[in-house]
């Protein structure tokens, strides 16, 4: 008897997330309640949303704040061993007007603080796999390209 093929086939997490920008080019961290590194404002996709709507979402109900969510910057293919197949997302959330950052709001149970840091410092503040795909998806703003990438590296 031979397996079922659709059982064969990648069901991957799958989660979105904005890079947003202060008027030194530093990048947003988020600092999360429920982890012990700095990430980016973001989270998994619902059944429904694309990938856009959802990264939207996350940061209304993350940070309180409705910016426009611009291009997609980067798309990462990095499986883990606790979670298994997982694709991600970033989009380019631009330069934070003022505005926004005087309305953000935190949500308690998701965030305790947000940082700006130099995209060339980000790995002393978060996991490698995320350092580098913050890295790539920022050179890829710059360049005004998109990036591939397999747990956080370019693949050619």
């Amino acid at each position: 008897m031979s397996a079922d093929p659709v059982e064969s086939f990648s069901r991957p997490r799958v989660a979105a997330g904005v890079l947003f920008f202060d008027e030194q080019d530093h990048v947003m961290m988020v600092v999360p309640s429920y982890k012990d590194y700095r990430d980016i404002p973001g989270g998994y996709i619902e059944r429904g949303e694309t990938p856009r709507q959802a990264a939207a979402r996350e940061v209304l109900e993350e940070l309180g704040i409705e910016p426009p969510i611009r291009r997609l910057l980067a798309v990462d293919w990095a499986p883990t061993p606790s979670e298994g197949d997982k694709q991600l997302f970033v989009f380019d959330g631009g330069r934070l007007e003022q505005k926004h950052l005087d309305a953000i709001v935190l949500d308690p149970a998701e965030l305790t603080g947000y940082e700006f840091h130099d995209v060339t410092a980000v790995h002393e503040q978060t996991i490698p796999r995320l350092a580098r795909r913050i890295t790539h998806a920022a050179q890829a703003r710059a360049k005004g390209t998109t990036a591939y990438l397999e747990n956080g590296e370019p693949a050619e």
